[in-house]
Parts: C-alpha cells; sequence; structure tokens
C-alpha cells in the first residue's frame, strides 16, 4: 500500500515540475524566451518543447501510459540537461542554477519511474 503511495508521490513531483514550468514557454516569459534564444530554438522550441511537457506530464498521471511519460520527460530533460552542459551553463541569469538542479532532478525520478513501471512496457522482452 505504501508503494502505490510513493510510486504516486513521485509522479506528482515529475508531473508537477513539468506543467508548472508552462506558463514561463507559453507566456514567452523574457528569461524563457532568453534560454531559447541563446541555443537557437526561439520561439518553435520554446512552444514545441513546452507542449511536450504537457504531453509528458499528463501521461504520468494515467496508469496505462505512465512508462511513456517517463520516456519521454528523459527524452525532454536530457536535452535540457546537454543545453545547460554544452551552451547555457549551470546557473541562467543569477539562478543560482535552480533550472539546471530541478532538470537533473527531474531525470534521476524519472528513471526511477521508469523502472518502477518497466513490467508495462509493451516491447521489453522484443530482443
Amino acid at each position: 500500500m505504501m508503494k502505490k503511495y510513493i510510486q504516486l508521490a513521485l509522479r506528482m513531483t515529475v508531473a508537477i515540475i513539468l506543467i508548472q514550468t508552462l506558463r514561463f514557454k507559453f507566456t514567452a516569459h523574457p528569461d524563457s524566451v532568453y534560454i531559447f534564444e541563446k541555443v537557437g530554438l526561439e520561439p518553435y522550441g520554446r512552444i514545441v518543447i513546452g507542449i511536450l511537457e504537457l504531453i509528458a506530464g499528463i501521461l504520468l498521471l494515467i496508469p496505462k501510459t505512465i512508462w511513456v511519460g517517463a520516456m519521454v520527460t528523459l527524452g525532454v530533460i536530457s536535452g535540457a540537461i546537454l543545453m545547460h552542459l554544452t551552451i547555457l551553463g549551470i546557473e541562467i541569469n543569477k539562478d543560482g542554477g535552480i533550472l539546471f538542479y530541478t532538470a537533473v532532478l527531474t531525470f534521476i525520478l524519472s528513471v526511477i519511474i521508469l523502472y518502477l513501471y518497466r513490467k508495462d512496457i509493451p516491447f521489453k522482452n522484443i530482443v
């Protein structure tokens, strides 16, 4: 019983992290625009990534699609971490690295979620 609550808490945490950032992406907040301009993806990349994060957040909350949500999250967040490590740097606009560390946390939690729901992946036994 407790395991179910922990799994739900992990999924909710990642979904909330993903969804709470959308207001910055979808309203063209100056920090969000700055980030996407710096990596050469403004404005279309900002919108597409926002949509992917919204989809991932929703998928994490639907029992049959949790593993898909975790995989989409890993893809998007891997890109974010890569951009931080190669172009943006750890700290952006004196944020103390909070965006980077949140991305790393989201990545780690998504790996755990994917591991916990690995039995639900329909093609895992192909090889």
